[in-house]
């Protein structure tokens, strides 16, 4: 049932979230409203709420399967049904409020506008946020990186990107266009240091960039699994196959991905990160990949550990008839509302 009906509640009382009720209206027994998690009254209001989403179902160079137009929706409509009581953090994580924008409609037809009109929209959300937490649902990938060029802007430090991702964006161009989400990291790698995690779809191109560069830290999905070194295989003499690797210690891949992390944080988390038999529908699934409690270990030493300024959670293309992908999606960002809202450890860095 969604999270918000009581059986036993008369009425659903308070102000609405986007649209006023007529006078004398208010008691009847409506339908969830269609933003995060289903919250209505003083909970969802811009000016009450900590947390702010903003959709953006941007879809223009995907390059195998679409659909991530539709992700933000089914997203926000599958997050109705989470459980806002949080058995980890023992708390309910919804409490200081999450507002919830209506979705941002970008040009079409136009890449390098849209991106731009969206760089320009982020700066004011931004401005207009004043210190609350804000995330991005998108849409595809290169919604990304107008996003973090906004925060960037405004950061009075550097920012390192912790990206969670199948691959690592750093295509100059992929089919024939700049502005590709193939090619989402490559905007913002020279303003930005790079954290990526669980890549295992690596181009040539790509790995050489990544290699080139003392600001890019790559942890491949096989160090993640454990099959790998936090080096890397070493590399096959000729006609002669690599040798297998040692197993790397439990949780190495953790410890690695946070010390390269600076005190300052964007996360954006392509949720092809994750293995397909987790989340079929995105548009370029990987073999292999990330699962659900490893991801949620990183993600809460990150929010404990560093101050992450902004999220963003990327490539969802739902599948009709199955909820499963919409509703882990929808809990992932639960989850990172509540890390981001736990209170900061004595001696960490203040968020």
């Amino acid at each position: 049932m969604p999270n918000r009906r009581d059986p036993n509640a008369a009425t659903r009382a308070g102000p609405r979230t986007i649209h006023d009720l007529p006078p004398g209206l208010e008691g009847l027994p409506w339908e969830l409203p269609r933003v995060f998690l289903g919250l209505d009254g003083p909970a969802a209001t811009p000016e009450d709420s900590a947390t702010w989403i903003l959709p953006v179902p941007y879809e223009a160079t995907t390059c195998w399967g679409s659909g991530t137009r539709r992700g933000p929706q089914a997203i926000i409509d599958a997050s109705r049904y989470v459980e806002l009581f949080d058995h980890e953090l023992g708390r309910d994580a919804s409490e200081g409020g999450v507002y919830t924008f209506p979705a941002l409609e970008l040009t079409r037809g136009d890449a390098a506008r849209a991106l731009t009109e969206l760089r320009g929209a982020c700066a004011r959300v931004l401005e207009a946020a004043a210190g609350r937490r804000m995330i991005m649902i998108g849409g595809e990938h290169s919604v990304s990186s107008p996003a973090i060029l906004a925060h960037a802007d405004r950061a009075p430090e550097r920012l390192t990107v912790l990206q969670f991702d199948a691959h690592l964006d750093l295509r100059e161009t992929h089919d024939g266009s700049r502005h590709s989400h193939a090619c989402a990291m490559a905007h913002v790698v020279d303003a930005v240091d790079l954290v990526t995690v669980g890549a295992r779809g690596i181009s040539a191109e790509e790995w050489a960039a990544a290699q080139a560069r003392d600001n890019v830290t790559v942890i491949t999905a096989e160090e993640v699994a454990g099959q790998a070194p936090a080096r890397g295989p070493e590399p096959a003499t000729r006609g002669q196959p690599a040798a297998r690797p040692e197993p790397a210690p439990e949780h190495t891949w953790i410890d690695r991905a946070v010390a390269a992390l600076g005190p300052s944080v964007y996360i954006t988390f392509d949720v092809d990160f994750f293995d397909p038999s987790l989340m079929p529908s995105t548009g370029t699934p990987e073999p292999g990949g990330g699962h659900w409690y490893p991801a949620l270990s990183l993600l809460r030493r990150v929010f404990t550990e560093r101050r992450v300024v902004g999220t963003d959670v990327v490539e969802h293309a739902p599948i009709p008839g199955m909820n499963a992908p919409d509703f882990l999606v929808a809990r992932l960002i639960y989850k990172m509302i509540g890390y981001w809202s736990e209170p900061a450890a004595p001696g960490s860095t203040p968020r």
